[in-house]
């Protein structure tokens, strides 16, 4: 999925995956159907609510929402030449991760969980933009290996919970001869959680 794209998870189980770029929404569907993963793949711009609303996706309807929002600002980066590529890494203007985390709230059930990876230091934006509409709100820090720097940070939180905000254990991904953690391991096995 490109940086445009994200997923939803509905009433009965159902599952949505969102993607603006419509041949990543084909290989996103091929790639399902080929695991035996029911889901829909809805072609918009999670950005436009009138696109969600005509594709079938009813806001306040999902009972999590998972996304990868582009982690550039198009203005302040250099963004590739090709559009597509673009589309994918940025987002125009200085709120646009503000507006992409309220597009993905409107889709959440009161009481739904909203997953997010992103930058490290975007942290400040991204508790402006879930300031008032998340609580139990846990921030994640990913280590690319035990003492470096965060360089992503998974956020949580639950649509409607009043539960104050923690700074969840972090996620380190590589021992220092770059081979993957023990931790690393279980989360790609699936036999641990990725969000607290």
């Amino acid at each position: 999925m490109s940086g445009r794209g994200s997923a939803r998870w509905g009433p009965g189980g159902e599952l949505d995956l969102v993607e603006i770029d419509a041949e990543t929404a084909a290989l996103a569907r091929d790639n399902a159907e080929r695991n035996g993963v029911r889901a829909r793949v809805v072609a918009v711009d999670v950005l436009r609510a009138a696109e969600r609303r005509e594709a079938g996706l009813v806001d306040g309807a999902a009972d999590l929402v998972v996304t990868n929002p582009p982690f550039l600002i198009a203005q302040a980066a250099r963004v590739s030449p090709d559009p597509a590529r673009a589309r994918a890494h940025a987002l125009d203007g200085e709120d646009g991760l503000g507006h992409w985390i309220k597009a993905s709230l409107a889709l959440l059930a009161p009481g739904g969980r909203f997953a997010m990876i992103h930058r490290a230091d975007a942290l400040p934006a991204i508790f402006a933009a879930l300031e008032r509409r998340l609580g139990d709100v846990a921030a994640r820090p990913v280590y690319p290996r035990a003492g470096e720097d965060a360089i992503r940070v998974l956020v949580t939180g639950v649509k409607g919970s009043r539960a104050p905000a923690r700074l969840a254990p972090p996620l380190t991904l590589h021992e220092a001869d770059g081979s993957a953690t023990a931790q690393a391991r279980e989360v790609h096995e699936g036999r641990a959680r990725l969000w607290p």
